[in-house]
């Protein structure tokens, strides 16, 4: 498919889950202010819909102004962000959520996420607050990240706002199925970051006979069999060529052949393993 075919698929076509739109841009480790505006940008009106970032990332504020720049009304922008570990005590979350929606300059995001249960998390004080914002209108829904099936299972019990979505590390090396069938169970939403490996797709032989087979890119791939089980992604990507790229995996749908032969990959390969992660 053709670079300039990104452009016929219309934003209404992105599948939704719960509201959510099921294609979005991540946002880790673009910092670079102008580059970070600049891609959300393009993003949104390439026909993106979603975007995904952190407090962590020290970029809230660049993506504010990618969105701000965009001809996109914000009311159709799916915007999440996340608390970082060191801000989860009740006091920290309240005030810091509130710092991350000036800097992003919205009046409420979409989707505030738990980024990982670690360190200040304490499911009582952090969920409490999180509630709280809820029903002050400042956010529209309560996400949990890097959640094991255990916390999960703990978190949906505790929070008194429904939780939307768990985000975690998922794509073909790595399908965490025993996490979304705990997320299914609880009807929970499954969100993909590093959804193509950190490009280790691109070297993956299955990957590579299907992306051939459908004269799309490895990328494609990944994304379209994230969709066809049921879980949303949130690609990284700052040029606009990649940014295009992933959008037009909407327009890939993969047979039964090549979905079994993904489930089949025996590799498995987790890129984001930090000391306080709960698997270790």
């Amino acid at each position: 498919m053709a670079a300039d075919n990104a452009e016929q698929i219309a934003p209404e076509t992105c599948p939704t889950a719960a509201g959510m739109p099921m294609l979005g841009l991540g946002t880790w480790q673009n910092d670079s202010p102008e580059e970070c505006a600049e891609s959300v940008r393009t993003a949104l009106e390439t026909g993106y819909r979603h975007i995904d970032t952190a407090q962590a990332y020290d970029n809230e504020e660049a993506v504010g102004e990618g969105i701000a720049a965009a001809d996109v009304d914000r009311e159709d922008v799916f915007l999440a962000t996340k608390v970082w570990l060191s801000n989860l005590a009740y006091d920290d979350v309240l005030e810091t959520a509130r710092e991350s929606i000036d800097r992003l300059g919205v009046e409420y995001v979409d989707l505030l996420y738990v980024h990982w249960p670690a360190r200040t998390y304490d499911p009582a004080e952090t969920l409490d607050a999180f509630s709280e914002l809820h029903e002050e209108g400042l956010i529209e829904n309560v996400g949990v990240s890097n959640f094991q099936p255990e916390q999960l299972k703990e978190a949906v019990e505790r929070c008194d706002a429904p939780i939307l979505a768990n985000q975690v590390e998922l794509h073909p090396l790595l399908p965490q199925e025993e996490i979304r069938d705990a997320c299914a169970a609880h009807d929970v939403e499954v969100v993909a970051y590093s959804p193509i490996a950190r490009g280790d797709v691109f070297d993956q032989p299955e990957i590579q006979e299907i992306a051939d087979k459908h004269d799309v890119s490895e990328a494609q791939v990944s994304l379209a069999w994230l969709r066809e089980i049921g879980v949303t992604s949130i690609p990284k990507a700052t040029g606009e060529d990649h940014i295009r790229d992933n959008w037009e995996s909407l327009a890939l749908e993969l047979d039964q052949d090549d979905i079994e032969t993904i489930d089949a990959i025996e590799e498995t390969d987790r890129k984001v393993d930090p000391e306080f992660g709960l698997w270790n």
